[in-house]
């Protein structure tokens, strides 16, 4: 079974409608799909993908680790695709205790289906983590925004110390050694990890290549949503560098998926885009992802065939040419009236309060950004 974590560092990216999305595509090429709402504490998945309101979910299993897990498992009226709906009105859902992220990733691990999709919360909770590292080739989603970029790169620091941290025994040099800084009070996440690998690998080589041997097979990958141009595609590659210097990390691309009014009208007729309308610019490019991920090695093995420099050169193309069809598109809507020039007005008028806001926020955090250079802190 492949595992299929999907994860952001922030909310309001899109991420549960492609998790939404994915399913339902993998689910018409013939997979068997389980798609688990994990979005704990806002899990409104089930309103996505058209289901009624579940009276059984996450929560119910939670409340009784002990309980049969088959009966949280509900089916759609998607052919192929089961659903698990989470639970967002039970008190602590969203902060699992150890022995309940335990239990309930052994019953996820034993779901019988092609594809499991397991749509996560936002930010860098423990469980959140300890999730997404049920497979090492989890998609992380992002925006072309300075903030989910930014929590997008923190979202994977924060993955690859919790997978340095698991990876040492305890009582070992490392453990006692992060334990230290811990109490010190030292936020690990601050820490620069290169340099904190260099000092491990000399005060405990054997922890050290554990850990490098559990990293040989993380390979996440990302998605670039709600696009505007072809320029914006660019953040991607600042993303990779980031990780590549400072993480130690390979991030491949499975591309882009411009912004599509669309999407609201199918949201609101609680249908995913795919079955309101399969031919729109967020479909297609959806259903292009869903080929990638398809036609991949299995989960734990690092793809080979098509490297990662193609994958980021592959993802700049896919954006110039669906900005080139979503261009046609507005241009057919406009001749045929479907879309009236005033409406097209609204929608720039609208674009430009939305880029004002992106410019404060970009100002904002460069002189936080700045501040920090100055006094020595280094992210």
């Amino acid at each position: 079974m492949r595992i299929l974590p999907i994860a952001s560092g922030k909310g309001g990216v899109g991420k549960s409608l492609i998790a939404a999305n994915l399913s339902v595509a993998f689910a018409q090429a013939g997979k068997r799909v389980i798609l688990a709402d994990l979005d704990l504490g806002a899990s409104n998945l089930h309103l996505i993908i058209g289901c009624r309101s579940p009276q059984t979910g996450i929560g119910t299993f939670l409340s009784d680790t002990r309980s049969d897990f088959s009966r949280v498992i509900m089916d759609t009226d998607i052919p192929n695709l089961r659903f698990i709906p989470g639970d967002a009105e039970i008190p602590g859902s969203a902060n699992l205790k150890q022995n309940q992220i335990t239990a309930l990733a052994k019953r996820l691990l034993s779901v019988d289906a092609d594809i499991l999709v397991i749509d996560l919360g936002a930010g860098s909770h423990q469980s959140i983590l300890d999730f997404f590292l049920l497979s090492g080739r989890g998609i992380v989603v992002s925006t072309p925004t300075v903030t989910a970029t930014l929590n997008a790169y923190l979202f994977l620091k924060n993955t690859v110390f919790r997978l340095m941290y698991s990876s040492f025994s305890r009582g070992s040099p490392a453990h006692i050694y992060l334990e230290g800084l811990r109490k010190e009070g030292t936020a690990l996440q601050k820490l620069y990890i290169p340099k904190l690998l260099e000092h491990i690998s000399r005060i405990d080589p054997e922890s050290h290549g554990k850990f490098l041997k559990r990293m040989q097979y993380f390979h996440p990958r990302l998605i670039l949503n709600m696009l505007d141009e072809p320029k914006q595609a660019e953040v991607a590659l600042k993303i990779r560098r980031s990780c590549s210097e400072y993480l130690g990390l390979d991030l491949e691309h499975l591309g882009v998926i411009y912004r599509d009014s669309l999407q609201d009208i199918a949201l609101a007729s609680h249908l995913p885009i795919l079955l309101y309308k399969n031919e729109a610019i967020l479909s297609q490019a959806i259903y292009r992802i869903a080929d990638k991920i398809l036609q991949s090695e299995e989960d734990e093995v690092f793809l080979e065939g098509r490297s990662i420099e193609e994958s980021f050169q592959e993802a700049e193309l896919e954006a110039e040419v669906d900005f080139e069809a979503r261009m046609g598109y507005v241009e057919d809507l406009l001749h045929c009236g479907a879309l009236s020039m005033g409406d097209l007005v609204e929608t720039v008028k609208s674009q430009q309060l939305e880029i004002n806001q992106l410019r404060k926020e970009n100002l904002f955090l460069k002189s936080k950004l700045t501040k920090a250079i100055t006094q020595g802190f280094k992210i």
